[in-house]
C-alpha cells in the first residue's frame, strides 16, 4: 500500500489534539488542507478513522489502532531528530518555562543562573503560573516544561519528576513575638488572622486539606496573589502565614518576623518538573530539562 507518509504525520497530530484546527496550527498548515489529507488517507487505507462530535472528533476503533502504531513511529523519528541535532544549536534559540513562584524562588533561579552562564546565547522565557496553570500550559504545548510546587495533579500523559523537597514554617510579625515561645495546634490557628495564597492555587488546596484533616476550615483573613507578597504582609502585622523556611530565614535572623512552633506536623512539599515527552522541544530545552531532572533524582 503506497500511502504518502505525510498523511500519517498529519494523522498523528489530528489524533493527538482531536481537533483539525489545532492540528493545522501545530503543523503550520490550514484546516482545509488537514481535512483533505485525512480524507485521502481514509480512502487509501479504506478505513474510517474519525467520527465527529460536538467536542471535536473521536477516533474509531480502526483509528485507535493506527494511532498506537503511528505514535510509536513518530516517537522514534522525533528521538532520532533529537539525537542528530547539532550541538551548535545550543548557541542560540529560546526556552519557555512555566514556573510557580515558590518553585522559582527556592529552586529554579539557581539552576537558570548556572545554565545561562554556560549557554549565554539561549533566551529564557519564564511564565509566572500557578501550578494548575503551568500544568495546563505544558499540556497545551504553550511551554517546553514546567517547574512547580506540589501538590501536582497532572494527567498520566505527562511526566512528573520530583526535584527537591522543602519545609514550610509558620511565621508572624513582631507583635506575635509572645507566640514564639509557645506551641500552637492547627485548631488554635483559627483564633488568629491568617494570610494565604489565593484559593485557585495548589498551596491553598494543600493547607485547606491540612486544616480539614484536623477538623477545622481554613478561612484566611488576607489572600495574596503571589508568594512574594506574603512576607511583606506578615511584616506589616496583617497575620500569620506559612512560608518556605528558606524564604523566611533571613527575616527571622534579622528579627523582622518570628517563627512560631506547631504541635502538629506540616508535611514537606516538593518542587516538581512536569513535561510532555510526546512534545518535541529544542536541543536547548532538552538539555536544561535533563540537567534540572538529573540534579537530584533523575527523570522517571
Amino acid at each position: 500500500m503506497d500511502v504518502n507518509f505525510e498523511y500519517y504525520k498529519i494523522f498523528y497530530y489530528v489524533a493527538r489534539y482531536k481537533n483539525f484546527t489545532k492540528a493545522a496550527q501545530a503543523l503550520g498548515s490550514s484546516q482545509p488542507n488537514v481535512t483533505r489529507a485525512m480524507n485521502c488517507l481514509e480512502q487509501q487505507i479504506n478505513s474510517t478513522l474519525f467520527v465527529r462530535n460536538n467536542r471535536g472528533i473521536q477516533l474509531t476503533p480502526e483509528g485507535e489502532k493506527l494511532y498506537i502504531r503511528v505514535t510509536a513511529a513518530m516517537t522514534q523519528l522525533m528521538a532520532a531528530e533529537e539525537e542528530l541535532a547539532d550541538s551548535a544549536s545550543l548557541s542560540h534559540g529560546s526556552i519557555s518555562i512555566g514556573a510557580s513562584e515558590t518553585a522559582l524562588n527556592i529552586f529554579l533561579l539557581d539552576k537558570l543562573k548556572a545554565f545561562h552562564m554556560v549557554n549565554p546565547g539561549i533566551r529564557l522565557k519564564i511564565y509566572n503560573h500557578s501550578t494548575p496553570e503551568a500544568i495546563d500550559a505544558v499540556k497545551n504545548g504553550l511551554v517546553d516544561f514546567a517547574v512547580v510546587s506540589s501538590p501536582v495533579y497532572a494527567d498520566s500523559s505527562l511526566k512528573t519528576v520530583v526535584l527537591h523537597s522543602f519545609q514550610e514554617i509558620l511565621v508572624g510579625g513582631t507583635t506575635f513575638t509572645a507566640l514564639g515561645s509557645q506551641e500552637l495546634s492547627i485548631r488554635e490557628l483559627t483564633d488568629y488572622p491568617l494570610i494565604c495564597l489565593g484559593r485557585e492555587t495548589m498551596t491553598f488546596r494543600f493547607y485547606k486539606d491540612l486544616f480539614m484533616s484536623h477538623g477545622v476550615e481554613l478561612e484566611p483573613d488576607t489572600e495574596a496573589a503571589t508568594t512574594d507578597q506574603i512576607l511583606p504582609l506578615v511584616k506589616c502585622e496583617l497575620g500569620l502565614a506559612f512560608l518556605p523556611e528558606t524564604m523566611a530565614q533571613e527575616s527571622i535572623d534579622k528579627k523582622e518576623i518570628v517563627k512560631i512552633s506547631l504541635k502538629d506536623n506540616i508535611p514537606k512539599r516538593n518542587i516538581c518538573l512536569v513535561y510532555d515527552s510526546r512534545h518535541p522541544v529544542s536541543s536547548a530545552a532538552r538539555k536544561l530539562r535533563k540537567t534540572i531532572g538529573e540534579i537530584n533524582y533523575g527523570e522517571n
